[in-house]
This record gives C-alpha cells, sequence and structure tokens, in this order.
C-alpha cells in the first residue's frame, strides 16, 4: 500500500495527547518491561506489540461492558476495543521515542454489506533503521484472527474486501481520528455502542 501521510513531520508521531497520555504514572511504570539498553529498536517494537496484543483483552472478546479510550485507562483495566489499544500501542511506543501513526479499515459487520459496517482500528509504526512504516494491528488474536509481528509482510488481524465496500485507509493520522474519541467518549456501554462505519480523508499529504 501507499500510505498517505496526516503531516510529513515524524516529531508529530511522537506527542503526547490526551489519549495518549504517556507521562501517566502507571505506563512510565510499564514502559521498564520494554525500554531495555541492549534491546534493539526492533526488539522494543516486537515486545511492546504483543504485550498490547495479547496482555489488554479486547472488549468483545471478553464480553466487556467498560469503555475505555485514553492509553493509561486501557492500561488500568487492561481491556479495550481495537482502536482503544491503538492509543496504548501508540503511548508505549512513543514513549520510547519510536514514532506511531493511527490507521483505519472499514469492514463488514458481517457476511454481507446488508449487515452494515464499522471502522477498525490499527496503527503504522515507523521503523527508523529502515526509514518506512509498517502497520500493526494489536486487536487481540482469537480463533479466525491470526495477526503476527511483521517488519516485511503485514499480518494484519483482517484481510479487506474491496469488492464488498471494504476500504483499507491509507493515512497515517497522527492522532486518533476524532470520530473515533467521539464514539468512545459516548454515554453507553461497551454492549451498545454505536461504532463508526467510515470516515473521510481530508487534509492529508503524500509522500
Amino acid at each position: 500500500m501507499q500510505f498517505i501521510y496526516e503531516t510529513p513531520l515524524l516529531e508529530a508521531y511522537l506527542a503526547e495527547q490526551a489519549n495518549v497520555d504517556y507521562s501517566h504514572p502507571l505506563i512510565q511504570e510499564t514502559l521498564k518491561n520494554f525500554s531495555m539498553a541492549d534491546s534493539s529498536e526492533v526488539e522494543r517494537i516486537k515486545k511492546t506489540y504483543e504485550f498490547v496484543r495479547d496482555e489488554v483483552h479486547h472488549s468483545m472478546d471478553v464480553q466487556g461492558v467498560r469503555v475505555t479510550c485514553a492509553a493509561s485507562e486501557v492500561l488500568r483495566y487492561r481491556e479495550g476495543l481495537c482502536y482503544a489499544k491503538s492509543h496504548l500501542l501508540a503511548a508505549l511506543l512513543r514513549a520510547q521515542g519510536i514514532p506511531t501513526g493511527f490507521c483505519y479499515q472499514r469492514l463488514l459487520l458481517g457476511l454481507t454489506p446488508a449487515e452494515g459496517y464499522a471502522l477498525h482500528g490499527l496503527n503504522a509504526v515507523y521503523l527508523s533503521s529502515e526509514e518506512r512504516w509498517i502497520r500493526l494491528d494489536a486487536r487481540g488474536n482469537k480463533p479466525g484472527i491470526d495477526a503476527r509481528f511483521s517488519t516485511h509482510e503485514e499480518h494484519l488481524a483482517y484481510a479487506v474486501q474491496p469488492e464488498l465496500g471494504e476500504i483499507d485507509y491509507p493515512t497515517i493520522y497522527a492522532q486518533p481520528h476524532p470520530i473515533v474519541i467521539q464514539a468512545l467518549q459516548a454515554e453507553y456501554n461497551c454492549a451498545d455502542l454505536p461504532l463508526p462505519d467510515s470516515l473521510s480523508d481530508n487534509a492529508v499529504i503524500s509522500l
């Protein structure tokens, strides 16, 4: 995929934000597990990614009702939707000086377009040693989903089916998309949360 960047400035993908709150004490304490001096950049990314993928539950998989949003909140409760888990992965990686952005896919809710669509959230991570971005999906695995860490070939949670109206959005956002934040901060429990079904790419830069 030819990525589109919301901004050409790598610093924007390192910034702390309201929902990427990596100065939070809980995140700083957790970082001690990933910031070993003798670890390479790739090793740290892999370990951090696998922690969020495997140690933080996807809310739907555990029938959770709590809606988490900020990275520290996701870490505290060890659960969140795909968007929330992407906030945590971004916070943990940005705190280690690794530029990390946000990506989205539009996926079928069921087997046919008649059943509707929902956005899925994942991350893009910049490999400074190779001067390129890779995408990682920390949604969490279960039967039928096998997302894995790879620097050469994507192993995401879902394969997009364009012929069925699914979309693999090419933009790497510097902060979570407002439509996602609005949904996560609504007054709903997780089971009743109205998930956004699409987003529009505006004011982006192709590099």
